[in-house]
């Protein structure tokens, strides 16, 4: 397929299929793992503030704060709706936005760290092996959606995150 259509629809329809189009020797194989459906929408605003606000740092206090409730309730409403705790659902957007940017941009890793809210490139890295298996330069590797090399800095290391 990338020989016909290119490396960016090749990784694409990878991603699709829940597979990585190259597995390095001794790669574990590459699947996605979403989050349980959503069962309700009184958390739904937070969420959406959370989603805005991802480079900030957030804490449970300040998602039950812009919820209007306490910490315990905004636990307890978010896990019935989201079948997970809302800092478990926090990292799991915090690195989804990760995968986007280094999908879609040639940001140094710092910049993409700080800009879903990891913090920095090492703890970038340790979130995306656990989850992926695949550091954040391997990542990028196979799933650039940018046409050319990337991590070569210059011009395209300046793009914007929004």
């Amino acid at each position: 397929m990338a020989t016909d259509y290119g490396a960016a629809v090749a990784n694409e329809v990878a991603r699709l299929a829940l597979v990585a189009p190259v597995r390095p020797g001794g790669q574990t194989q590459f699947t996605q793992t979403p989050l349980p459906p959503e069962r309700g929408n009184a958390c739904a605003d937070t969420r959406g503030w959370a989603m805005r606000n991802l480079d900030k740092p957030l804490t449970l206090t300040d998602l039950a704060r812009h919820a209007g409730v306490s910490v315990r309730t905004l636990t307890r409403r978010f896990h019935a709706e989201s079948g997970v705790s809302p800092l478990q659902w926090l990292l799991h957007q915090r690195i989804e936005r990760a995968k986007e940017l280094l999908e879609t941009t040639a940001l140094p890793m710092d910049q993409v760290a700080r800009a879903c809210g990891l913090g920095t490139a090492d703890s970038l890295r340790g979130h995306l092996v656990r989850r992926t298996g695949l550091t954040p330069s391997a990542y990028r590797a196979q799933f650039s959606r940018l046409g050319s090399p990337t991590g070569t800095g210059g011009a395209e290391a300046t793009s914007s995150v929004a």
